[in-house]
């Protein structure tokens, strides 16, 4: 399908009940991690599917201002650790415009960059790192230069799912650079389109509903407790449910949304996907189809570094992290602002090229149950899922037991509520 760049775009009205099914957010969280994979098997079938992938992947890339340099892409794993940004909007597009019908209006707040993740991979020997930041965030934003060219202003404090809509893709980056100290070369901005198709040509992804089951009318879902099959338009239910799962929070709806990318890393890495050429340039073609990519990500040589540098890693070095955060002490009913003393903890491992070692809850706020076999449980227990292995460090950075998260060979499940 050709690329939607400049079909008109609407946001969606905020925070209001659905009578019927609907969808507001969602985002293919580990969109960075499953492009590069699936990429790096489209790159084998023809040389000029490459040169498809170039012109339309490179069509309309943003410049990322600040950015450290990089070495010129090649057919090998990429050379040491880096980093991308990938940023979840909740503009509508075609198939979204035709689901959620008048919804898709223009709203006053502009686009916003909901989903936030800082994707790290380190160097030998590989682990990956997913850090999703809250949408409501106070943060710093540094002055910007706008796609057009103009300068957005510095801002002392502003929700960080702000930022897209006051200077673009560019401008998250910088913000997330400065809050973290760690350089971003690489960023992609996706929308909840994207979501639905995206996840479609994987086959869908399966997931588990605990609890009561969930029942949330702000997305029409009304699921029994068990495991389910989401694909589409009902992964962009799950994804975005908040009033379905632990305390009502948005942070309970990062650990639901950490459970759904666990089990898509495992998806797109299963035989099931990888060994099925045509479910690969399918997949290929949609990804492409539906991200906007920075200028050093819309090459898909550079893709297929990334991919090289990340499929040997095993699942139990795949970590999520929520973000550590506080109440707001202007609003805290509302907003949070960074624990940068939790927090610090996570930039160290990182510029060490540490694995980590959670101490935390897999959610501080009620959002899903642990269900993963404890360590020391007899192997026939432990999840049925073959994952890559290879050599990692001995030594662990210990995280804050204030970070919440898990591993992609961890097991969790929704902690459904009815409303």
């Amino acid at each position: 399908m050709p690329r939607s760049r400049n079909k008109d775009r609407s946001t969606i009205a905020r925070h209001a009940p659905l009578p019927t099914p609907s969808a507001r957010k969602g985002f293919f969280k580990i969109a960075g991690i499953a492009l590069a994979v699936v990429l790096t098997s489209a790159l084998a079938v023809a040389a000029f599917v490459v040169v498809d992938y170039f012109n339309r992947f490179n069509d309309g890339a943003v410049t990322l201002e600040d950015a450290p340099e990089v070495e010129p892409p090649s057919i090998s794993a990429y050379p040491g650790e880096f980093s991308m940004l990938i940023i979840g909007t909740d503009e509508c597009g075609e198939v979204s415009t035709g689901l959620l019908g008048e919804r898709c209006t223009d709203a006053e707040e502009g686009v916003l960059n909901d989903v936030n993740l800082l994707v790290h991979v380190s160097a030998e020997p590989r682990n990956v790192t997913v850090v999703s930041f809250p949408r409501d965030l106070q943060v710093a934003v540094p002055a910007c230069t706008r796609p057009d060219g103009s300068t957005a202003s510095a801002m002392s404090k502003a929700s960080i799912n702000t930022v897209f809509e006051h200077a673009g893709l560019s401008c998250v980056a910088k913000t997330v650079t400065d809050l973290t100290d760690m350089p971003i070369p690489f960023a992609a901005k996706i929308d909840f389109d994207g979501v639905m198709e995206v996840t479609d040509a994987i086959g869908g992804v399966e997931v588990c509903v605990g609890g009561d089951g969930i029942r949330d009318g702000h997305t029409g879902i009304d699921w029994a407790p068990g495991p389910r099959t989401v694909s589409g338009y009902e992964a962009l239910q799950f994804i975005r449910t908040r009033h379905g799962v632990g305390d009502e929070s948005d942070l309970a709806r990062i650990s639901n949304q950490q459970q759904y990318m666990s089990r898509l890393v495992k998806k797109i890495l299963s035989d099931e996907v990888l060994s099925d050429p045509g479910k690969v340039l399918g997949l290929a073609n949609t990804v492409v189809d539906n991200i906007d990519p920075s200028d050093e990500l819309g090459n898909p040589v550079r893709l297929a570094q990334l991919a090289l540098s990340i499929k040997d890693v095993p699942f139990s070095e795949f970590t999520f992290l929520q973000y550590p955060v506080f109440p707001d002490p202007d609003k805290p009913d509302q907003k949070v602002v960074p624990n940068e003393e939790a927090a610090a903890g996570i930039w160290a491992a990182l510029l060490a090229g540490q694995p980590m070692q959670l101490t935390g809850d897999a959610s501080n706020n009620g959002g899903v149950e642990l269900v993963t076999p404890a360590p020391d449980a007899p192997v026939a227990d432990a999840p049925t899922t073959e994952a890559p292995t290879t050599d990692v460090p001995e030594t662990r950075a210990t995280l804050s037991p204030d970070i919440s998260g898990q591993t992609a060979d961890q097991e969790t499940c929704a902690n459904g509520r009815l409303n």
